[in-house]
């Protein structure tokens, strides 16, 4: 048997190929939009994907399973679980073969028993896996279990989505209700069965999920605090409380991967390469995505740009803030990032309309640059502390009610955009989050507005306790 995970940092999200190297076969499971890396990756070992399966109908980016199946002839596993409400659209255009609790499909000799574990969604469905070719007393015992985003290493698959992000009202704890009896099926399984969930920790598909890319059933039974509650209830509130607010593209997401997720086009990007190729393709509907650190942005950015650095968070920030029925223009330090890289990162969340890039030192030639100040706490305390100067703290609501800044107005990054009306324009306006970074997005977003007169607070609220400067509560 063959392993594979296959790791999308900015999403937090494994996918997994299973080989039979016996007959030269191969399943993908949960594949992500960009499938290339699977077929070369099969190809390479000689072997034919011949399947593709999921475990549910996901959220948080756009499915390859349809992509995939069309490109290899492969045939989708499908759950049919969940009731009419959850099925898949697009099996029609696919080959597919249904499946359920109890249902069992054979890669070569790997076996996958199917097992229904609702809770995080209602189609949801494990797979049990099974080497049958052991040729001993082992050849029945499973080997380890795909859990989808059902069980994390740490933690369980939030049950609100389908309320929170689809819409769906009343039904968060009836979610909770069955991811606790999903979990009282499989605790009885054995302690050395490995774990392989489809995310790790920064996914907002829960709330505290482990880093490490892999468990065992006897690890989670110890350490996660779901294997501890042994009452319904209590498990309930627990996994129901201190859930993050989900990414507006959530939603849209789950309608694109049960419908059918739009198989990708690979338009030309154009190089922006000087400032009368600026001029002829820049105009106001488009969305400008500047990928540099705060820093570089700060002393120099295109008026109405939007600065969402390119890191782990590229994607979560990309899915709150862009709209995907706009055209995109990112300008990209080429030192710290690559446009195909970043590109495919926007295309994994089903932003596809990227027409031009601008690497960063053409800027040099761009008129009329705009730029914002970044001061130190040591600088900003008397200001604060006064009152003198509008505070506006953009984390999260947890952080907020562990300490802010005296006389600061609490409004989530998420929610900015929504407020910038209230914000005044005739004044100084400091922005702050935990260490600088989301506070800088926060700056070009008030920027892109028309609120000019900005100060990012460089280090944040950590910066601010480092210094020892009074907080409250």
């Amino acid at each position: 048997m063959l392993f594979e995970c296959f790791y999308h940092d900015k999403l937090a999200h494994a996918s997994y190929i299973v080989g039979c190297q016996n007959h030269g076969l191969a399943i993908v499971i949960d594949p992500g939009r960009h499938i290339e890396q699977y077929m070369e990756f099969a190809r390479k070992r000689g072997l034919s994907i011949i399947a593709v399966t999921e475990t549910h109908i996901h959220a948080d980016f756009v499915s390859g399973a349809k992509e995939l199946a069309l490109s290899c002839n492969a045939t989708f596993y499908a759950s049919a679980e969940g009731g009419s409400t959850w099925k898949y659209r697009y099996l029609n255009q696919v080959p597919y073969h249904l499946v359920k609790g109890g249902s069992a499909f054979h890669i070569g000799t790997i076996q996958f028993q199917v097992i229904h574990t609702p809770g995080h969604t209602p189609e949801s469905i494990s797979f049990l896996v099974i080497d049958t070719k052991q040729h001993n007393e082992t050849n029945d015992k499973p080997i380890g279990i795909f859990t989808g985003d059902f069980l994390f290493v740490g933690d369980v698959g939030r049950p609100d989505l389908l309320e929170t992000a689809v819409g769906i009202p009343h039904h968060a704890k009836s979610s909770a209700k069955d991811l606790f009896h999903s979990i009282q099926k499989i605790k009885t399984m054995p302690i050395y069965l490995q774990i392989w969930p489809s995310h790790r920790a920064g996914s907002a598909c829960g709330k505290s999920l482990g880093a490490i890319p892999s468990s065992t059933m006897g690890y989670e039974k110890l350490f996660n605090w779901a294997f501890q509650t042994e009452e319904q209830n209590s498990f309930v509130m627990h996994v129901l409380s201190g859930q993050p607010e989900p990414p507006p593209y959530f939603s849209k997401m789950k309608r694109f991967n049960q419908a059918g997720p739009p198989i990708r086009t690979q338009g030309l990007i154009k190089e922006i390469h000087s400032f009368p190729a600026w001029q002829q393709l820049a105009h106001t509907d488009q969305q400008i995505i500047d990928t540099r650190e705060p820093t570089f942005f700060a002393s120099g950015h295109v008026k109405g740009s939007l600065n969402i650095p390119y890191n782990q968070s590229f994607t979560t920030w990309c899915g709150w803030l862009l709209e995907d029925s706009q055209d995109l223009i990112i300008v990209i330090d080429p030192l710290s990032a690559n446009i195909n890289e970043v590109r495919r990162d926007l295309e994994a969340i089903g932003l596809d309309r990227t027409i031009a890039y601008m690497p960063s030192n053409t800027l040099e030639d761009i008129e009329s640059l705009e730029t914002y100040e970044e001061r130190t706490v040591q600088e900003l305390f008397p200001l604060i502390q006064s009152g003198t100067h509008p505070v506006i703290d953009v984390r999260n609501q947890s952080e907020w009610n562990e300490g802010h800044l005296p006389h600061a107005k609490h409004i989530m990054l998420e929610h900015l955009t929504e407020h910038v009306q209230d914000i005044p324009k005739d004044r100084p306006i400091i922005v702050q989050c935990r260490s600088g970074i989301r506070s800088a997005i926060a700056a070009s977003i008030l920027q892109k507005h028309g609120v000019k007169d900005v100060i990012n607070v460089q280090g944040g609220y950590l910066a601010w306790l480092k210094a020892e400067f009074p907080i409250c509560k």
